[in-house]
C-alpha cells in the first residue's frame, strides 16, 4: 500500500491544502471541514485488491467530509463505500440516519448520494470502494442499511470486520493471484453480512428478502464449489426452500442453478491456471480441485467459455 502523505513530511502552511488534494483524489471530490487554527497530524495509505480499492487512513485532528449534491453533479462514480473503525471513532450520516461507529465496527455508505462522515478525535480507518454491480442483487437492502453499524460479535459481520482490518494493514504483502481471491473473499463476508441483516430487518420487501436470500446462495455455492456433488438438490435443502423456488430464484437472473455453479467453477480454475505458483498442478487435477472431475468434458467447456483449451490459457498467462 503507496503512502499518498504523511502530514508531518509536508510544511505546515501548507497541510491542510495538501491533506484535502488527497482526501478528495483517493475518495472522490468532497467538502473537507478543518478548523485552519488546528494543527494537522495523520497519514494516508491507498492501494487495490483486484477490483476493490482499499484507503487506510490516521489522524488526530478533529474534521467532516461532506458529499454534497454540487459535487455528486460533477462527479458521481457507482460506488458503495465500506468503512471500519481501527481505533476511537466517527459519526456517519446518510439518508436521514446517522450512526456513531466505534473500533471494530463497520458500515456501508452509497458514494452517489450524499453523506458526512465526521470524527471529534483521534481515529484510524480502512475505507474499501466497491463497484454498485459488486452489490447489485442487495441494492434495496443496502439503501435500507446505509450507516448501521455492523457489529464485531454479529454472525458474518464478526468474520467481516477482522479479515477488512488485516487486509487493510497486509495489503502489500498479497501477491496479484491471492488479491485475486482476498477480493471475493472480502465482497462474499460483506454481502453475506449485509443479506444477514436484512433477513432480521421485517420492514423489507419480498422483492429485497428474495435478493437477499439468492446472495445467500451465490455465497453458499461459492464455499462448495470443489463439491463433486454439489446440486440444486443440495443447495434447496440447505437453504429450506423448494427445488422449484430455487430455480426461480436462478430464472430472474437470467440463469440456471447448474449454469451458475459451471460458470463459477471455470472461473476459479481460470484463476488457478493463471497462478505461477500452481504451474506444477496438472490441468486435470486444477479442473478437480473445483468439481469438474472429467478432464476432456472440462477442456470443452473451458474453450467454449474461454475461446482456447485450458493447457494454452495456461502458457499464454505463463
Amino acid at each position: 500500500m503507496a503512502i499518498l502523505i504523511r502530514a508531518s513530511d509536508v510544511q505546515e502552511n501548507r497541510r491542510h491544502d495538501a491533506w484535502r488534494e488527497i482526501v478528495c483524489d483517493t475518495l472522490g471530490p468532497l467538502d473537507l471541514r478543518i478548523d485552519p487554527d488546528a494543527p494537522l497530524r495523520g497519514q494516508i495509505e491507498a492501494g487495490r485488491l483486484d477490483t476493490v480499492t482499499v484507503a487506510h487512513a490516521s489522524t488526530s485532528t478533529p474534521h467532516s467530509m461532506h458529499r454534497t449534491p454540487g459535487l455528486i453533479r460533477r462527479d458521481n462514480p457507482e460506488l458503495y463505500r465500506v468503512v471500519l473503525v481501527m481505533s476511537g471513532s466517527l459519526v456517519l450520516s446518510q439518508r436521514e440516519r446517522s450512526s456513531r461507529l466505534r473500533a471494530g465496527e463497520f458500515a456501508v455508505y452509497d458514494f452517489t448520494q450524499p453523506y458526512v462522515v465526521a470524527y471529534d478525535s483521534a481515529v484510524e480507518l480502512a475505507v474499501f470502494s466497491l463497484p454498485h454491480e459488486s452489490l447489485a442483487l442487495l441494492r434495496d437492502p443496502v439503501r435500507a442499511l446505509t450507516a448501521v453499524p455492523f457489529a464485531p460479535d454479529e454472525g458474518a459481520a464478526a468474520l467481516a470486520g477482522p479479515l477488512l482490518r488485516r487486509v487493510a494493514l497486509d495489503l502489500e504483502t498479497y501477491q496479484p493471484a491471492s488479491a485475486a481471491r482476498l477480493s471475493s473473499v472480502v465482497l462474499n463476508l460483506i454481502t453475506t453480512a449485509i443479506a444477514e441483516r436484512a433477513d432480521q430487518t421485517a420492514v423489507l420487501s419480498p422483492e429485497t428478502q428474495q435478493r437477499a436470500l439468492l446472495m445467500r446462495v451465490h455465497d453458499f455455492i461459492e464455499q462448495r464449489l470443489g463439491d463433486f456433488d454439489l446440486s440444486p438438490g443440495v443447495i434447496a435443502a440447505a437453504h429450506h426452500v423448494s427445488l422449484r423456488y430455487l430455480h426461480r430464484l436462478f430464472e430472474s437472473q437470467n440463469t440456471t442453478v447448474a449454469a451458475w455453479i459451471r460458470h463459477r467453477r471455470l472461473e476459479r480454475c481460470r484463476a488457478d491456471l493463471a497462478d505461477a505458483l500452481l504451474h506444477t498442478l496438472p490441468v486435470s487435477a486444477v479442473a478437480a480441485r473445483w468439481g469438474l472431475l472429467d478432464a476432456a468434458h472440462f477442456s470443452r467447456l473451458f474453450k467454449q467459455a474461454y475461446g482456447m483449451p485450458p493447457a494454452e490459457y495456461r502458457r499464454m498467462r505463463a
